[in-house]
Order: C-alpha cells, then structure tokens, then sequence
C-alpha cells in the first residue's frame, strides 16, 4: 500500500510512523526545507529558538510512537518533567507558583490567596473526573464514525453527560467552584491552550488542568524542536521517504478516489493521500475542483497570536520556564480580541528555555519566546497593532518585574498573524484550527477522513480531534485505525 502524506508537521510525522509500521511504503512531501512545521527551530545571533508550541504535556504519545516501531524511546527521546509548571504574575505584586504537584499546587494558592486547599484540589478532582468520563470518547476516537457511538464504553459515557457541564461557560464553573477572581482568572487561561474564550467555551474544556497537574508538564532535552525531529529520524529508520522543498499543488481524485499528487507537473500515484496540511487549504488548494465542506471551513476560527523573540541580555530568576503575566482586566480582553481588536492590557506569555537547555542563550543571557494572545488576521493593520502591542508588552514586564527591559533585547524578530499564516500554512494565522467556543465544535470539527472522498485522510491542529502537539498526536492514531479498518 502506498501512501502519500502532505505536510511534515508534528503529526504528519506521526502518521508517517503508524502507517510505515503497518506496512505501508510512506512518503512524505513537505515545502519547507525540514521537518517539523510549527514544531521547528531558528537561531537569532547566538540564541536558540524553538518557533511553536511551548508547552509539551502527556508524552506518552510520543513515546508510543517508538513503541510500536519495536524501538526504547529513551534512547532517541529524553524529558524531564517540570517540577513548578507555571508562575502567575498580577501587577499588584500578587505571584503565584503552579507546582506540577497537586497538594503543592493547592497550598500555594491558600497561603498566597487565603483560598482553602481544598477547593483547588476539588476543582483538579473534578478536572480527572470529567476527562475519565469523557476523554477517551472525545479526543481519542473519531466523533463521525458510526461505531464510535455504538460502544459501550461510549454509551456509558453519555449517559454522563449533564456531569461534563456542557452547557456552562469554563468561567461559569470557575466562578462557582473557586469564586477568588485571581483563582478564576489563573483557571480561564487554560482555554487559550486551545484557542478560546473561557467566557463561550463550554466547561467540558476545565479538564485541561488535569493534563498539567496529573500527566504533567516536560521540557525535552534540547528544546521542543527535538519532538519532531526525533519523531522524523524515528520516521527515516522505517524506512519512510521525505521530499523537502516539495509543494503539493493537486490532490488527484478519481471516480471518488483519491489517486496521487501532484507537484509541478509531476504526478506521482498512491493508493490513499494523508493531507497534515491546514483543512481550509487543503480544499481550497489541492482539491478546488471538489465540492466544500463550506460550513466547516467556515467556523469561527480560534486565536491568534503576536510573538516576539527576544535575545535577553540578562538573567532573571523569578521567571521561570513558562510564565503569565495577567492583564487586570481578563473579560475586556476577550472581548477586544472577539471584536478582531488587540487589548490595551495584553496578558503577557514568557517562555523561556535557556536555564534548562545549555546553549540557548549566551552565558548570563536569556531566550524569551514573548506570545501575546491576538485575533486572527482580518485586515487589520498589523503593522501598527505590533507596535502599540510591544510597547504594552515591554510596559507591563517592566512593571511586574521593576526594570527596563527594552535596553536588553540584543535580538529580536516578530511573528503576527499573517507572518504566521505564511509561516506555518495555518489559516488566518489561526494557532489551533477552529475555536471551541461551543457545547458542539468537537462534532463540527472535520473528521480525519473524507465522506465523500474514498482513500482520502486527515490529520493535524486542523482537524478532529484538534489543536496542539497531544491532540496531533491523536489524529494520527485516529486517522492510522481508520486506515488499518478499512483494509
């Protein structure tokens, strides 16, 4: 069985994996000069940057991927856990340390906030609750396949339902479960993890802090780049064939059939086609000839983001690797961003790596991967927006950490929504596909193979089961059970 996958992101690289150990002669053909796509790699002067996701959470997928090839992932893929997740940072001075350990966590939040223990560890209980009910059923199975509704293990889950509060905003349950506003604000972040406002997305999506505070989160040995590109030289040992500097123009379909590729003029057959590429352009590029899922394509996309890389001249050790920094006025926020405008007090993201991976920043210096939060791109003038944003930004870290940082950016380059568009294929510039602002995008997600294109699969941020390196991981199992199904 050949199979021709369209894209070398993170589960591009996945998917090229699971089918090779099937059996399936894979190639991969990816435009870019490398593996990776959001999950790459860049140096500015003597500092190290990883472009993308920051955050890296269960990697027991990863792991998995090694296993099925018969391989120790401990000798290609190493990580170590992170002992404190996150710092919170309000500009009253209030800080907060998350530690990856739960009764740590809660103890914190009651000597800092004079909030019992007990209601963090309550809201966390809840959190592995709801994902025991509802996780398998909906991240790690297909939501528009017939059997997927007919298992019993699915059907018992369903009868759970009024427990996953579906029909409450994530804000709602916090106020109501934590009641502090700083704990509530700590607790709505958790939906930019995929792009949405606390404020419409359903309180299904307050099991997130269970992927922290339970599976935890790591930092791998190298940066996040070494995720993809040890997934990509797990790949090339079974014997999986990559075509770099290749773009896909065409998607050949046939009598209903997907049939091959195109590139150039060069159209190359293969039994089924795997598309990691954004699903809007999948359609609208490769498959312009098809009819379109219109009403898919056309959801309300998730957030944004303006990314600035700075080259930091200076260590400061209150920061740790992940870092928030909260606008005082979260709901505003959100709002702004709904109505396509930037916030004039932006909640700040620092990441930074350099303390823990040598060599990504010179001796005394610090890497700071700086995201803020954006709508996606609607003509805006992003020019101008970058500018006012940066000089919001650098105000606020000034505040919160009591010096001037600007005079210490030794490198810096910008990423806006367009920037990040051509970048990264991604639609709008969009970071995880659709939003989740629904009790129903889950099921209004595309599903990972096509109705009415036979031998035709999807797989990516894009798709179902969504966006972020656990969920990609995810439509590359779901889509490889589907393939292994139908033959």
């Amino acid at each position: 069985m050949r199979t021709a996958i369209i894209g070398a992101g993170i589960a591009g690289l996945a998917a090229a994996v699971r089918l090779a150990v099937q059996g399936h002669q894979v190639e991969v053909f990816e435009a870019a000069e490398g593996p990776g796509g959001k999950l790459s790699e860049f140096s500015l002067g003597d500092y190290r940057f990883d472009l993308g996701p920051s955050l890296f959470t269960m990697p027991q997928y990863v792991d998995e991927l090694f296993e099925l090839a018969g391989e120790n992932p401990k000798d290609y893929f190493s990580y170590e856990r992170l002992p404190v997740v996150c710092h919170y940072f309000w500009e009253d001075g209030t800080r907060i340390h998350a530690h990856a350990a739960k009764e740590e966590f809660a103890e914190e939040v009651e000597n800092v906030l004079d909030i019992p223990a007990s209601r963090v560890l309550q809201m966390l209980s809840d959190a592995e609750r709801k994902y025991q009910i509802s996780g398998r059923t909906f991240l790690e199975k297909s939501l528009h396949k017939l059997s997927t509704w007919t298992n019993l293990e699915v059907l018992k889950a369903m009868l759970k339902i009024p427990q996953l509060d579906l029909f409450r905003s994530m804000d709602a349950v916090h106020r109501r479960e934590l009641q502090h506003p700083k704990l509530v604000q700590l607790f709505n972040r958790f939906a930019t993890y995929n792009g949405s406002n606390p404020y419409k997305a359903p309180g299904l999506l307050t099991i997130i802090p269970h992927f922290e505070h339970h599976f935890g989160a790591f930092l791998p040995e190298g940066g996040m780049y070494s995720i993809s590109q040890s997934v990509y030289e797990l790949a090339r040992r079974q014997g999986v064939k990559f075509h770099f500097n290749t773009k896909v123009d065409e998607i050949l379909v046939d009598n209903g059939a997907a049939t091959g590729v195109r590139s150039g003029d060069k159209e190359q057959p293969f039994d089924q086609v795997v598309s990691n590429m954004d699903v809007f352009f999948t359609y609208r590029e490769l498959l312009p000839q098809q009819r379109q899922p219109e009403r898919i394509l056309a959801q309300q996309k998730s957030t944004s983001a303006l990314i600035f890389y700075w080259g930091i001249k200076k260590t400061f050790p209150e920061l740790n690797c992940h870092n928030i920094l909260f606008s005082e006025d979260y709901p505003a926020e959100f709002a702004a961003m709904e109505r396509g405008e930037m916030y004039e007090d932006p909640t700040v993201y620092i990441n930074k790596t350099s303390h823990l991976v040598p060599g990504d920043a010179p001796e005394g210096c610090e890497n700071w991967f700086v995201m803020i939060n954006a709508p996606c791109d609607a003509g805006q003038d992003w020019e101008l927006l970058q500018q006012q944003t940066r000089q919001r930004t650098i105000a606020k870290i000034n505040n919160i950490l009591g010096e001037d940082i600007e005079p210490l950016i030794e490198e810096e380059w910008i990423m806006t929504p367009p920037v990040i568009q051509t970048k990264t294929g991604s639609h709008l510039g969009s970071l995880y596909g659709t939003s989740s602002n629904s009790k129903m995008a889950a099921f209004m997600r595309h599903p990972n193979f096509s109705h009415r294109i036979s031998n035709l699969f999807f797989v990516g941020g894009s798709v179902h089961p969504g966006g972020g390196i656990p969920l990609c991981l995810l439509s590359a199992k779901i889509m490889s059970e589907m393939v292994m199904d139908s033959h």
